[in-house]
């Protein structure tokens, strides 16, 4: 479908919600951005997972990749309290090295691969460069990151931390980093929102989400087309 085809239907589809959500849906794509992914490696814990959908949402970022190489990723309702409905999900399965063939991917749609943990000393989170498109990655909650992401990473990063304990609980720790990477990407990023391409997309999908029996209304858009 073209883009003047996919902003035709959008635009038939928005008479199917009010004004004050159609108003919503303006405001929120209006900031939502691509500069930055998120990448969670096995979490098995679903409740971490689902809060850092939320938190995903909550700062205007896009997309979430889920690698399962043992684990499914499984989404809490009463903790993601539905943000997965606006977020696009990437669910990485059925390979035989899913977190190799994901980063590689990535890396090949030019996202500077960024590991979180706390055994490496390139960066902190407050330091670490946000210039370029990055995917950060998080770890299972027992044992971090895996020897690949070790191994394919371009930097790492860390939260520094004053107490006994290690580290944070990997919601928590995806949080902080989402606040502190894209407070300085709408500062220092010119160019860090969606593309008109990407938005129309994201639109698309979130009307089709929104309304009831939006595959039939799209049906019956497209047989009057035909007519």
């Amino acid at each position: 479908m073209s883009s003047e085809e996919k902003l035709k239907l959008i635009d038939y589809l928005t008479g199917f919600i009010s004004e004050r959500r159609k108003a919503r849906f303006d405001e929120v794509i209006s900031n939502r951005t691509d500069h930055l992914r998120i990448v969670l490696e096995d979490i098995y814990q679903g409740h971490n997972a689902s809060a850092v959908l939320r938190s995903c949402d909550c700062f205007g970022i896009q997309n979430v990749h889920f690698i399962e190489n043992l684990n499914n990723m499984q989404i809490s309702a009463d903790v993601a309290m539905g943000s997965s409905n606006w977020l696009t999900i990437h669910k990485h399965r059925g390979s035989e090295n899913n977190t190799r063939d994901t980063l590689m991917a990535l890396k090949r749609s030019g996202y500077r691969i960024v590991a979180t943990t706390p055994h490496k000393n390139d960066f902190t989170i407050d330091k670490l460069p946000v210039d370029k498109k990055t995917a950060l990655v998080f770890g299972t909650e027992i044992d971090g990151i895996s020897a690949t992401v070790f191994e394919l990473a371009d930097d790492f990063v860390k939260i520094p931390m004053f107490g006994f304990t290690e580290s944070f609980n990997i919601s928590v720790c995806a949080a902080l980093c989402m606040y502190e990477l894209t407070s300085r990407m709408r500062k220092e990023v010119p160019d860090y929102l969606l593309t008109d391409e990407e938005r129309t997309d994201v639109y698309l999908d979130w009307l089709k989400t929104s309304i009831d029996s939006s595959g039939g209304l799209i049906e019956n858009y497209y047989k009057n087309l035909s007519k």
